[in-house]
């Protein structure tokens, strides 16, 4: 029996796997990283997982195995992969997982923006290009290109802060030019303010983001319900306006 030990410092690991090469194989961790995903071929016997870290420990024979104790050459090589086990450390929501989850609302938002555009342009009496509507579709399309690539030299939520102060100052002084009304600029201007706040708050909620973002999405469709129910889709120029419709 030989006893010896030595110790390894590693860095920037995603995982860390062992492989049961003796007759008795254990291993002991202890970690302070929250999110532990156990993996390969053997889960552990014993384990605790806290916000403060996790400890884990795996005890595995050689019975346990699909190749013996000795062999020549590379005769089992291809099964000792097969045996590894260990944990991964798991990311709940990493910027790039962040920047795809706020993609999938990228469709709301532009429908959002838009409704608030034909609304104004039903209601105030304007009328709105279609070129208008495209460039500022493209304008929303544009905030996830500016934080995915933002996102890359800094953090996710400095990332989504610019994106988002960009994005909105762009189509709110354009709305300016657009609408030729304060008011009504200033409306899309809180709504932009909801919808991207509404999204943000959502991506930092891991456990709960469908629950919080179903909820978020019946209060908006009930909201929109509510200031275009005095609306006559049949007879637009008719139509009152939406702060009148509001305070109705």
């Amino acid at each position: 029996t030989i006893d010896f030990e030595y110790s390894i410092q590693l860095k920037g690991s995603n995982d860390l796997q062992f492989t049961p090469l003796g007759k008795t194989t254990a291993i002991q961790l202890q970690s302070s990283w929250p999110d532990p995903s156990f993996t390969g071929n053997f889960l552990p016997d014993e384990r605790t997982v806290t916000e403060q870290g996790f400890e884990a420990s795996w005890k595995v024979l050689h019975l346990n195995r699909n190749f013996p104790q000795r062999w020549l050459d590379n005769a089992y090589t291809d099964l000792l992969g097969s045996t590894a086990f260990g944990v991964q450390l798991y990311l709940p929501a990493d910027d790039y997982q962040s920047v795809m989850r706020a993609s999938k609302y990228g469709l709301m938002t532009i429908v959002l923006t838009f409704l608030v555009f034909f609304l104004v342009e039903i209601m105030g009496k304007i009328r709105i290009h279609p070129i208008q509507y495209i460039l500022v579709g493209l304008a929303v399309s544009l905030f996830y290109i500016l934080l995915i690539s933002i996102s890359e030299h800094s953090s996710f939520n400095f990332a989504y802060g610019i994106a988002t102060a960009g994005i909105i100052g762009m189509i709110y002084l354009y709305s300016l030019v657009v609408f030729k009304n304060m008011k009504h600029s200033t409306i899309l201007l809180g709504v932009l303010l909801g919808i991207y706040a509404f999204v943000f708050v959502t991506l930092q909620l891991v456990d709960y983001a469908l629950l919080i973002g179903s909820i978020g999405l019946t209060l908006i469709l009930a909201v929109t319900m509510y200031l275009t129910r005095n609306i006559d889709w049949f007879n637009l120029n008719n139509s009152k306006s939406l702060l009148l419709n509001a305070e109705a």
